[in-house]
């Protein structure tokens, strides 16, 4: 192979993998997003004529941020969602994506958590360079409900935990130890 074919080749490698990685970061910003109630986050990972089917109905991927939102904080004093096997085909400017997930549900009493497991069916197109989801399709296949007063025990208090909005941790610059942050009591 001569040296022009072999550049040719790892172009389209190193085009490949940038791919892939912009594709999860986009999955994974997604899933951030609805876990800090920020709608801007969220709807920044949709083609604005897109659509999410979590449930019996597509939401429109405008109006599924707040729809989200609303829906885990009428249900649970806290969510949080666990990406795990991933697998995408990219056939030019459109990639199939499956993505395991885990969601963790707390009850608003905080005696009681729920773990739900299912996939992300995800199809996402790049437009002038940028991977945004088109089309998701939610599953659940599995769940488990279980004590979680074990949070308000003795050997969690004073750690710190997440909250639903700008004000969480985790968007905090730069991160200070000992510095300011929601706790358990």
């Amino acid at each position: 192979m001569d040296s022009d074919s072999e550049l040719a080749q790892l172009k389209a490698q190193v085009q490949h993998l940038q791919d892939r990685q912009d594709i999860l970061d986009v999955i994974v910003r997604e899933s951030r997003g609805r876990d800090r109630h920020d709608a801007e986050l969220t709807a920044s990972c949709y083609w604005p004529e897109g659509a999410d089917e979590h449930g019996p109905v597509p939401f429109p991927a405008t109006e599924y941020p707040e729809i989200a939102n609303k829906g885990h904080a009428a249900a649970f004093a806290m969510n949080q969602h666990n990406l795990a096997n991933h697998t995408c085909e990219i056939d030019g400017d459109t990639a199939y994506c499956e993505t395991y997930v885990v969601g963790t549900l707390l009850s608003h009493d905080g005696l009681t958590c729920t773990m739900a497991a299912g996939r992300y069916l995800d199809q996402l197109e790049k437009r002038n360079g940028e991977w945004r989801i088109l089309w998701r399709r939610s599953t659940v296949e599995a769940a488990i409900r279980g004590d979680a007063s074990w949070l308000h025990s003795p050997p969690v208090k004073g750690f710190l935990k997440g909250t639903r909005d700008r004000e969480d941790l985790s968007y905090q610059r730069p991160y200070k130890i000992g510095g300011p942050g929601a706790r358990w009591q």
